[in-house]
């Protein structure tokens, strides 16, 4: 159930919805698409009531499923393609047309005539994207498109959603790949339990972030610190918080906060104890650590 969720989505630009399993994030996408009626509050799609016209919202959203699952595997990706562009109304040359244009624009041109059945994972996510595209959507709701995909196909779908911005479409984008959103949405909102935790920019979401540990590479007098050189940074810390081993890599040390303790203080206190700070990584990143803060963990 959804209670006091508010998204808008500007021309152009890319709205992040995150969430754990369970948060509401299916729900919201299926009243979006007029699948399912909300029984208070209103979603309007280019200045349509979804619930009072769910059709002639639809005629302006593109959607991208989570599934693969979702295409005739014994025909082509053209044919497919074609196929849909007849249910939405569209001549068999024109539905056609477009269907080679967009498959042009995925980058499946040469692989139009193959059998949509043998198309590869990230194959089926473009064939999803250029289905979604048929009708030069106004808004483009894409539901986990980069799930199961190595970095260069997730980068590949993502460039392809940059470009369709350009034209001016809006993208609800839903993702549990939380550092995929940095440097690519323009706004992201934080669902859990069906209501919104965070709504803003990701620098305000990364904000939210409190780490207490860190992963720090340091140097010794030699090389890798050694068990005294540790316990002399770990009396020049106090209160500040500890140093410990981590993994059978001696330079590197995990470096626990205290409560209120600043890093940099820390830092300086080690660097004071006679080691060098060499390099210093966030055990999780802002991004994951703001993401757990915002939701309720499950039982």
């Amino acid at each position: 159930m959804l209670s006091g969720v508010d998204l808008r989505v500007g021309a152009g630009r890319i709205s992040a919805l995150l969430g754990p399993n369970g948060a509401g994030k299916t729900t919201f996408l299926r009243i979006v698409t007029g699948l399912l009626l909300p029984e208070s509050g209103s979603v309007r799609v280019a200045g349509i009531d979804v619930a009072a016209d769910p059709m002639g919202a639809r005629r302006h959203i593109g959607v991208v499923p989570s599934g693969d699952r979702t295409f005739y595997m014994r025909i082509s990706g053209l044919e497919n393609l074609a196929f849909f562009g007849r249910l939405y109304g569209l001549s068999r040359r024109e539905a056609l047309a477009r269907a080679e244009q967009r498959l042009a624009d995925v980058g499946l041109a040469d692989a139009g005539a193959q059998r949509a059945g043998l198309y590869s994972h990230g194959m089926q996510k473009r064939l999803s994207m250029a289905r979604a595209l048929l009708m030069n959507p106004e808004l483009l709701v894409v539901d986990e498109a980069t799930d199961g995909l190595d970095p260069e196909g997730a980068r590949r779908i993502q460039d392809l959603v940059r470009g369709i911005t350009d034209t001016g479409a809006a993208v609800v984008w839903t993702t549990q790949r939380l550092d995929e959103i940095r440097g690519f949405a323009d706004a992201v909102t934080v669902l859990d339990r069906g209501r919104t935790t965070f709504a803003g920019t990701v620098e305000d979401l990364m904000l939210q972030a409190t780490s207490r540990a860190y992963f720090v590479r340091l140097r010794g007098v030699g090389d890798a610190p050694g068990d005294a050189e540790l316990q002399r940074a770990n009396e020049a810390l106090g209160a500040l918080g500890t140093l410990s081993r981590a993994g059978g890599d001696r330079e590197h040390v995990r470096l626990d906060l205290t409560e209120g303790a600043v890093l940099g203080e820390a830092l300086a206190a080690v660097s004071g104890a006679g080691l060098t700070v060499l390099d210093v990584a966030q055990q999780r990143s802002e991004l994951e650590q703001s993401f757990l803060r915002l939701t309720t963990p499950r039982t």
